[in-house]
């Protein structure tokens, strides 16, 4: 994660690229890590509660980036911190009271969306950065051409971000709900 960070947000030539090959080879090793653990039966409760934390980490340093480099609006982050918040607290408190909760499958769905938006938003930014490359220096230079096709970029990363923002608000309902006595137990 911090390389992957570090490429995403120190431009260096193709910095996009290997943001993108380093975001792809977690989410990878990710979903093998989980593969194998199933098949060999290795299935243990530090990997149900770790699992998924690693995930959000991943997901959230994205998201946090694109803030930052004003690929992404914040509203939608904010309300995913909350989701990630709220779920992981939960997951605290069964903890304490000696429960572990592994993820279900909207959250696995969460998850899937919110990589999938990562990915093509990095592969919009690295093709832009491509594009520019591969123009005549009067139109890449061009403000007008750069602003446009830079919103449109933004535009499209806003949609995917908030289709991922929808499946986590319903994973998290769904999950305060299936766990609700977790925190209305006195």
């Amino acid at each position: 994660m911090p390389f992957f960070v570090a490429a995403l947000l120190i431009p260096f030539p193709f910095h996009n690229i290997a943001a993108l090959l380093l975001f792809i080879a977690a989410s990878i090793t990710d979903l093998l890590d989980g593969k194998i653990a199933r098949k060999r039966n290795l299935i243990t409760d530090f990997g149900k509660f770790a699992d998924p934390l690693a995930d959000k980490i991943l997901v959230l340093s994205a998201l946090l980036c694109f803030i930052q480099l004003g690929w992404c609006d914040c509203a939608a982050v904010i309300i995913v911190l909350l989701r990630e918040f709220s779920v992981t607290s939960i997951r605290l408190i069964a903890a304490a009271k000696g429960e572990v909760i592994a993820a279900n499958m909207w959250g696995k769905v969460k998850t899937v969306t919110q990589m999938v938006a990562i990915i093509a938003i990095i592969v919009f930014r690295a093709a832009y950065e491509i594009i520019l490359m591969l123009l005549p220096a009067s139109v890449a230079q061009d403000a007008v051409f750069s602003a446009t096709l830079n919103q449109c970029l933004f535009w499209a990363g806003e949609v995917l971000i908030w289709i991922s923002t929808v499946f986590a608000v319903i994973s998290g309902v769904i999950y305060l709900v299936q766990n609700k006595h977790f925190i209305s137990e006195k």
